[in-house]
């Protein structure tokens, strides 16, 4: 399960990460990092219409979502939004996990220096 506290639901939510946080991109997805006050990371996931139907959509946003729940120690107390391209489209769990963790490892990376 990913507990309403650990999400991003309201769309100021959303912009305030997009216009003011760092931004990594890696070949499938796009995160963006907003250091915030708080004992929790949250998380906002995002798919357009470019990734594809409905139905291609929210499976990649279960895969991310499921990726983030079994790995929540790789999220440092932050708000995060994670943006679907349209090549995640046909990815599984592990690339989904694989490319997550190296966009954050490139973000912690750019926020320590």
């Amino acid at each position: 399960m990913f507990p309403k506290h650990v999400r991003l639901r309201k769309r100021h939510e959303f912009l305030a990460v997009s216009q003011l946080g760092l931004r990594e991109s890696v070949s499938n997805f796009i995160v963006i990092r907003l250091d915030r006050p708080g004992a929790c990371a949250r998380i906002g996931i995002t798919a357009s219409r470019k990734v594809g139907c409905a139905v291609v959509r929210n499976r990649i946003k279960r895969l991310v979502r499921e990726c983030c729940r079994l790995n929540m120690e790789w999220f440092e107390p932050a708000d995060y939004s994670i943006i679907a391209r349209s090549s995640a489209a046909h990815l599984d769990l592990e690339a989904v996990c694989r490319d997550l963790r190296q966009a954050l490892q490139k973000l912690q990376a750019k926020h320590g220096s």
